[in-house]
């Protein structure tokens, strides 16, 4: 399906850009694109099940009970991507610096990890 490799060429597009904001020291902005690599990737994933929510919460909540709740995949993937919608809130909305060095190179690795984990799941299934 055109739409799911769009999406997911989106993500791995945003992966690479955090890597870049990341070694610029624009931490805030590489938070935000790790966050948006996992939700497009999220929304592909939904995609094959026929599934478009139109909030950010929608999508994260939809993850959850098509594809936590049933075991696809663990906890700490919903927990790793509603960690990243959080700071990505705080790294675009707040009027100060609020995300350390430490936070966005977590953030990135916890990120594209998420990323390859649902890709994988996807060339599987060979839905990809």
């Amino acid at each position: 399906m055109k739409e799911i490799e769009s999406l997911i060429a989106r993500s791995r597009k945003y992966l690479e850009s955090a890597e870049i904001l990341l070694k610029s020291g624009d931490y805030e902005s590489s938070v935000s694109r790790v966050y948006y690599a996992m939700f497009y990737s999220v929304e592909a994933l939904l995609l094959t099940e026929g599934v478009t929510v139109s909030s950010h919460k929608g999508v994260i909540s939809a993850f959850g009970e098509r594809f936590i709740k049933t075991g696809v995949f663990g906890k700490e993937m919903s927990k790793e991507l509603s960690r990243a919608f959080e700071k990505r809130q705080l790294g675009d909305y707040e009027y100060t610096f609020v995300i350390s060095e430490d936070e966005a190179r977590e953030m990135f690795e916890k990120g594209r990890n998420f990323v390859e984990t649902l890709i994988k799941y996807l060339e599987k299934r060979g839905l990809l």
